[in-house]
């Protein structure tokens, strides 16, 4: 990281960009004046005065009255804690906000669409963790033969849910079953003639399948991008509609008897 990246994170936690020269000048001088600041940086010294003053107000620097008034930085250790604990504040207050403007929208209105679309391994690994979060009573969590829709954050939650009393069922290659061995999942190997025993050279398009509490589904498939050298990875999913009942019809005769949804 150089100095530009330094002055842009410290934008990004809430100084302006004079504030940020000024922060990073006075670092390198130690102490300093307007003057001094002004020549170390490209902030006009008329500017360095107003900066300086909001800093202080942070309680980022501090200022000796002296002829010329003499800046400092406050140690390290304190500018973290004090942007740390101002960013922490201003996220509450706009998390705060929204939760508001959340409530105001009233209930069922992410239910009118059938389907949602989720794009990206992140994004899918945040949608998967919420459904998990949000059984009640089972989970069917299926993965293809390479296990690559199975992050170890998704195995941690999965073993919290079997010791909340969820029932947990985990569809993929037995030899899953070492990875559960200490845990109340239950690991389920696919059935013989189920499609994922057609790829078996790791090129198995299907991300992960999860259904919870027979009313929720979300199906993911991957595709290489071989040109690009990448994988990429989408997401469908519905709750609670005509959609996701077919779906898990489909997945359910898909499984077989050894895990009905």
């Amino acid at each position: 990281m150089d100095e530009d990246d330094a002055i842009d994170a410290l934008e990004t936690l809430g100084l302006s960009n004079y504030e940020a020269k000024v922060f990073t000048a006075l670092q390198r001088l130690g102490t300093g004046t307007a003057r001094d600041v002004h020549v170390a940086t490209d902030v006009p010294r008329s500017q360095v005065y107003g900066a300086a003053e909001s800093l202080q107000d942070r309680g980022l620097v501090e200022v000796q009255q002296s002829k010329p008034i003499q800046y400092r930085p406050v140690s390290l250790d304190a500018a973290r804690s004090h942007l740390r604990g101002e960013f922490e504040r201003t996220q509450e207050r706009a998390f705060d906000y929204l939760e508001a403007a959340r409530q105001q929208r009233g209930e069922g209105d992410e239910e009118r669409e059938d389907i949602w679309t989720v794009h990206g391994r992140t994004s899918i690994d945040g949608r998967v963790e919420q459904l998990l979060e949000e059984a009640e009573h089972r989970v069917v969590f299926g993965v293809g033969r390479d296990a690559r829709g199975l992050t170890e954050d998704l195995a941690d939650r999965l073993r919290e849910r079997a010791d909340a009393g969820v029932e947990v069922v985990l569809v993929g290659d037995a030899a899953l079953g070492e990875l559960f061995a200490d845990s109340d999942v239950t690991v389920v190997d696919f059935p013989a003639d189920h499609p994922h025993n057609n790829h078996p050279h790791g090129d198995d398009p299907v991300g992960r399948v999860v259904v919870v509490d027979a009313e929720t589904v979300l199906l993911s498939v991957r595709d290489r991008r071989d040109d690009l050298d990448l994988e990429e990875e989408t997401a469908i999913w519905s709750s609670k509609t005509g959609i996701a009942a077919v779906l898990i019809q489909l997945i359910d005769g898909g499984l077989g008897d050894a895990v009905s949804v």
